[in-house]
């Protein structure tokens, strides 16, 4: 089914599109080069997860037979998704605020990040969970536009520690070998 091809792309384009994010719940300042590495110890896992998600997605999508058993497999993907992201976040909410000027907006804008990504994916689950199975062309069709959305949505979210423009958190970012 053509549908298949698109929902596959759509699925590999919005849950690989790089994003590294996160963390501030106001505990203090601690060095720039601790803070990376738990920014990016918390985001590990969350990538490794969202990559998984995605292969077993493509792989439901394939064999998916029917609208319904595609709609629970997208489902059950985006709902895996959202609890990876929130976990994520709240991991790095935990890291504290970097020793750095602007460090408390630095912490915020990655946490921020993580939350957009958790409420798009969490956004098109529900959207998909809504939608109708039985005439599959309509359904199919408003799958794609929800991805289009989540796409969007997701797009919107994204930080890379790499920009960052604090040279010290620059500097840490690249030096800690959990960032590369």
């Amino acid at each position: 089914m053509h549908f298949r091809a698109v929902a596959t792309a759509a699925l590999i384009v919005v849950v690989s599109t790089g994003m590294s994010g996160c963390g501030d719940d106001g505990s203090g300042d601690i060095a720039p080069k601790h803070w990376a590495l738990q920014v990016c110890t918390a985001l590990t896992p969350w990538r490794t997860e969202i990559a998984d998600l995605t292969t077993k997605a493509q792989q439901q999508l394939q064999s998916a037979t029917t609208a319904a058993q595609t709609k629970t497999n997208i489902v059950d993907l985006l709902a895996g998704a959202e609890t990876s992201s929130e976990k994520a976040r709240a991991g790095i909410s935990g890291a504290g605020v970097p020793d750095v000027s602007g460090g408390d907006k630095v912490a915020q804008q990655f946490t921020g990040s993580l939350a957009k990504a958790r409420d798009a994916y969490g956004n098109a689950k529900r959207s998909v969970q809504g939608l109708q199975t039985a005439d599959a062309k309509a359904f199919y069709t408003s799958v794609g536009s929800t991805f289009a959305v989540l796409k969007e949505e997701y797009e919107q979210s994204a930080i890379d520690p790499q920009h960052v423009k604090q040279k010290d958190l620059q500097k840490a970012f690249n030096e800690v070998p959990e960032c590369r």
